[in-house]
């Protein structure tokens, strides 16, 4: 017997954006379906850089502290309606070249049973910060 997952909620969001904080990729994968993709901010197609397949989420989730080692997510605003929700904050990160981006940003999410099947994100293009 199967048992139906819960419906994800603004809380289960919140949970999301901490791992993100954490650079917890496990705990991130765990929010995400079998069958998952990722849309990333910036990229050369349409959806900017798209990552389908769980492989391949895991990577493009890493790339992001790749670029920002100091990747954070701060006053994040969470929202869920039926199988899509929201998550507003202000991105933070450093570059390697000391280059600063703080912008706000949006994530825009699918669920199915009970996990993230979409995740696509969402910056605003605001130029970087020169380093002190």
């Amino acid at each position: 017997m199967t048992f139906p997952q819960p419906q994800p909620d603004a809380q289960f969001l919140a949970h999301f954006a901490d791992a993100w904080n954490r650079h917890d990729i496990d705990a991130l994968m765990s929010f995400m379906a079998d069958e998952c993709e990722f849309h990333a901010v910036a990229g050369p197609d349409l959806m900017g850089r798209s990552f389908v397949g769980r492989d391949a989420v895991r990577e493009g989730f890493q790339m992001a502290w790749q670029a920002f080692p100091d990747a954070a997510w701060v006053d994040g605003e969470h929202f869920v309606q039926g199988e899509r929700g929201v998550s507003e904050c202000t991105f933070k990160g450093t570059k390697a070249d000391g280059q600063r981006v703080e912008a706000r940003m949006v994530d825009v999410f699918t669920f199915r049973d009970g996990k993230i099947a979409i995740k696509n994100a969402f910056r605003k293009d605001r130029p970087a910060i020169a380093a002190s």
